[in-house]
């Protein structure tokens, strides 16, 4: 199965509402700084011009309602002295006054369109810097982080956080710098109209201050609800949506319905009561603000009376009483988006900070002129220095030659291929290709020389001929015919609508996992490195007729010169097995007599084994072929499951649950595996059927 990785849930929902839950950086200090320095401080210029057009559009924003109050004393004035016998309301004037008001609210509007271009030109420059830093960072960090960390993880670095830092940093930044020119310009107008007033005003902002941190405190635990349970239900229709014939088929509507409307009923009382309660701040804050209007008013009126304040002041004093408000909300809002930011940022910059693969080569080794010859010299390796899993391993391979890695499950196979491929260096002893240490060689030339075929097999979405050019662009159509052909998939690939030119979609699955592993190998063939490595540790037992493995599968049993499986998954044996010709076999006898002798299976284990092979797996193909199928079900490519569990306790758990509900199944953990990525194997056999597989992942996820 796939890996079932923990990704966050991108910065999307429940974005607004008073209560939400905020992620608090570790560090927002130094997180700032970093972001100041490595990105910010070279857009120095541009950052300052969005300042000032910032600051000038909310000083011409301010002024406005004052000049509009001297039109409305003008008026007043006007009518006053029209009563009197005067000659009324001078309109040249108050034409004058509104054409200035006007002139100064384009002007705001035009600098707030200046720094908003600016502004959002500096993010989206800063952002495309941060993915491009994040993509070359990536080609340059050590297998064993991606070992420690989830897919889904690094993922959601490079989509979900750069995200929420674009966004909230195009929208903050300008927010508090007019916020903050806001408030003190119009506490600046307020205490110029009469500072009596203005005192009233203050007044009320604590007790909005604190009714409005009382409900953001009672709503808070009901966004977290609010926000689990819709985890839960999102969860669980892609669950269920994903899995819709197998519903339909074991008829389990009825169960999936009742437990979608038990979550869905939790989700509906949490998101109730959040909404409601964070719906109660904005009536609340508009009443109090209500009766502190009314308060300037009645004061306004009283002072207007007393000759000390013109009627056309009260109006602009209103004005600003309204707007006063509204800056300090939006503070309150972009503190919970600065948050959000930096705590993005602080995730974005602790990847950037991960060491990155030592290149210690001391001399430039032409990989070119090499020819293969590959040496173990008392290798010792762990994942961890004081768990060795390989211990003082020897090899010598030959140009030219073949030769298998043999071992049960942990016994340290793969950990093999990924010391000669430099994803990790030796503890102690050495590996060297034709007499240079592997340390000698840049990385990208070392590993020029080898072609992997892996049982999980990897294509991208694009056309058939660009997914087997991948290690070689360059390569001629004829040269990709040759190769295909090679791997035996030519004749599948002219059947296809557009032959080479065909694409393969997102998830390549239009083509069948068989299909999947001859383009691979036609892609390794075609790249022709002097090293091949052919990964298929379970394949015997399963893939062709006779389950002789993919040899059989693609039709060259006969061309290639030594097969070898285990037993342990394939037919519940134990042992190991190596076949090929008489000549080779008496060759490996006389060589290795002492490891041969010293490993030989029990009669009794030997004789059971041939009785598998030769009565039940040559019956056993169609079974075989559904097990396969029900393996890329669970989104593996064949019948070898992971289930990623994280630590060895929780593994081990999971185990005995599994265990207690009927499901037999073996923790996988470190040394064997990388720190902090200790999992199960689920090996399906020809008897499994969809429900024990589905309900067995059910039950190890709902464990985890």
């Amino acid at each position: 199965m796939a890996e079932n990785k923990n990704v966050r849930p991108p910065m999307g929902g429940m974005r607004h509402g008073a209560g939400r839950v905020v992620e608090k950086p570790k560090d927002f200090k130094g997180t700032t700084k970093k972001l100041l320095k490595n990105y910010l401080a070279k857009y120095k210029i541009p950052i300052i011009i969005v300042i000032l057009f910032a600051v000038g559009s909310t000083i011409f924003s301010i002024i406005g309602p004052k000049i509009l109050g001297n039109a409305t004393t003008e008026i007043f004035n006007g009518l006053m002295n029209k009563l009197s016998g005067g000659s009324g309301i001078d309109f040249g004037k108050i034409g004058t006054i509104l054409l200035t008001l006007l002139g100064l609210y384009a002007l705001s509007a035009l600098f707030s369109l200046v720094q908003g271009f600016t502004m959002t030109t500096v993010t989206q420059k800063i952002t495309y810097k941060m993915r491009n830093d994040l993509v070359h960072k990536i080609n340059k960090l050590p297998m064993k982080y991606f070992d420690k960390k989830t897919h889904g993880e690094v993922l959601s670095i490079i989509t979900n956080d750069i995200d929420t830092l674009s966004q909230n940093l195009n929208q903050s930044v300008t927010q508090i710098i007019t916020s903050i020119c806001t408030i003190i310009g119009i506490l600046i107008m307020m205490f110029s109209i009469n500072w009596l007033m203005t005192v009233v005003s203050l007044i009320i902002l604590p007790v909005t201050a604190f009714l409005s941190f009382t409900i953001v405190k009672h709503s808070q635990r009901y966004f977290k609800a609010q926000q689990d349970y819709l985890g839960h239900v999102n969860g669980q229709v892609e669950e269920v949506y994903g899995g819709h014939t197998i519903v339909k088929v074991f008829n389990g509507e009825e169960k999936v319905t009742d437990t979608f409307m038990k979550a869905n009923d939790v989700l509906y009382r949490s998101a109730w009561k959040s909404q409601f309660l964070s719906g109660l701040i904005h009536p609340v804050t508009n009443f109090i603000g209500n009766v502190g209007y009314v308060l300037v008013a009645i004061l306004g009126g009283y002072l207007t009376v007393q000759g000390k304040i013109a009627v056309g002041d009260i109006q602009s004093f209103i004005q600003y009483n309204r707007q006063f408000i509204q800056p300090i909300t939006q503070i309150a809002q972009i503190s919970a988006s600065l948050q959000a930011m930096i705590a993005a940022a602080e995730r974005v910059f602790e990847f950037l900070e991960e060491p990155e693969e030592v290149e210690t080569a001391k001399g430039n080794i032409d990989s070119s002129k090499l020819k293969g010859n590959v040496v173990f010299d008392h290798v010792n390796f762990g994942y961890n220095p004081d768990k060795t899993i390989i211990n003082d391993f020897c090899a010598n391979v030959k140009d030219g030659q073949k030769i298998a890695i043999v071992g049960p499950t942990g016994a340290g196979k793969t950990t093999m291929v990924k010391l000669l491929m430099r994803f990790y260096d030796v503890n102690s002893g050495s590996i060297s290709v034709d007499g240079h240490n592997i340390k000698d060689f840049k990385r990208s030339e070392l590993r020029k020389m080898f072609g992997m075929v892996l049982q999980d097999t990897w294509l991208f979405s694009g056309t058939v001929e660009d997914n087997i050019k991948y290690g070689r662009p360059d390569a001629t159509d004829s040269e990709v015919i040759e190769a295909a052909k090679a791997a035996h998939v030519h004749h599948f690939i002219k059947t296809l609508p557009k032959g080479y030119k065909s694409i393969l979609n997102e998830e390549t699955s239009n083509v069948s996992a068989g299909q999947k592993q001859l383009l691979t190998i036609a892609r390794v063939i075609l790249a022709d490195p002097k090293i091949l490595i052919l990964d298929e540790a379970h394949a015997f037992g399963v893939f062709g007729k006779k389950g002789l493995g993919v040899t059989e599968t693609l039709g060259i049993t006969d061309k290639v010169d030594l097969i070898i499986g285990t037993f342990g998954k394939a037919i519940g044996s134990m042992g190991a097995f190596a076949t090929g010709s008489s000549t080779l076999i008496e060759y490996l006898i006389n060589k290795a007599r002492s490891f041969i002798f010293s490993t030989a299976l029990p009669p009794i284990n030997i004789a059971f084994s041939k009785w598998i092979i030769e009565n039940k797996l040559p019956n056993t193909y169609e079974k075989r072929m559904n097990m396969l199928q029900l393996g890329k079900k669970a989104g593996s490519e064949s019948h070898i499951i992971p289930v990623i569990i994280g630590g060895n306790k929780e593994t081990v758990d999971t185990c005995e649950i599994l265990y207690q509900n009927g499901y037999f199944t073996l923790p996988i953990r470190p040394p064997t595996v990388p720190e902090g990525t200790s999992r199960l194997r689920l090996s399906l056999t020809t008897d499994t059927n969809e429900k024990e597989l589905f309900d067995a992942i059910s039950l190890a996820k709902q464990t985890k």
